[in-house]
């Protein structure tokens, strides 16, 4: 059974999506930014290994696959949302890192494109927040249902927990096609039996205040909000993970012949 955290049950506002420009991302300089990034990480762990710890010790490390509202558009790095969330989780005492691998202008199926090559070897666990491209852009419902459940079929194979960030269709793309969107992502995390945070922009959609000038991406305030709403569902994922290294650590108990 998934964990379900409701932020509350109010649907995306319908002015969400209305300024929606695609050709605003680069897709292609965001991935590029994104190889350098995770080389520059790769390059540290080498100059600087880490040292020997129990399973307890060490850090948990998470990756956020997202699209724009993961990478933090028009943000520096320290205020977007895997960052934000991680300072959160840390003040309360959880040791945890969030790789930021969200790519602007990705589409659920962008990320399941680069889903082999943004998940390191020593990741844990799993946030995936894609799909608000999709329906910005009327991609049909079912393309995308379908690249998610790839994802997470592939995620579950590699025995990672998943934290699935769930989103809303904007209201005027129609009924018809936001009753299939929206069910999407609690289906798929009642399948797969994922911790579910229903509505990524919870609170912040439709509010001025908290958005940019384009009215589609979060102020850091805005940002700030989403991950402090978001750390139940991060601290279920978290508990999971726990559970699994309590698993693994597990001695056998000795056969009698």
């Amino acid at each position: 059974m998934p964990i379900r955290f409701r932020a509350g049950a109010r649907p995306a506002p319908a002015q969400y999506g209305k300024l929606a420009a695609p050709h605003q991302h680069r897709p292609d300089v965001a991935r590029r930014a994104l190889l350098i990034g995770l080389g520059a990480a790769a390059m540290a762990a080498i100059a600087f290994p880490p040292h020997s710890a129990t399973a307890e010790d060490r850090p948990i490390r998470l990756v956020a696959l997202g699209d724009s509202l993961t990478a933090g558009y028009g943000l520096p790095a320290d205020a977007a949302l895997p960052a934000q969330l991680q300072a959160r989780l840390q003040a309360r005492g959880h040791k945890v890192v969030i790789a930021n691998a969200g790519v602007s202008g990705d589409t659920a199926s962008g990320g399941l494109e680069r889903l082999d090559w943004s998940i390191g070897d020593d990741t844990e666990g799993v946030i995936v927040a894609l799909g608000a491209n999709d329906a910005l852009r009327g991609i049909d419902p079912a393309v995308t249902r379908k690249a998610l459940d790839t994802i997470l079929t592939r995620l579950e194979a590699k025995g990672l927990p998943v934290l699935l960030a769930g989103m809303y269709a904007p209201r005027n793309m129609g009924e018809t096609y936001a009753r299939a969107f929206d069910a999407i992502y609690p289906d798929l995390a009642r399948q797969h039996g994922a911790v579910l945070y229903p509505f990524l922009l919870e609170g912040v959609a439709g509010d001025a205040k908290r958005n940019l000038g384009d009215g589609i991406h979060p102020t850091a305030e805005g940002v700030g909000l989403i991950a402090e709403r978001m750390v139940p569902a991060a601290e279920a994922l978290i508990a999971r993970i726990r559970a699994k290294r309590g698993a693994a650590t597990e001695t056998p108990a000795p056969v009698r012949g």
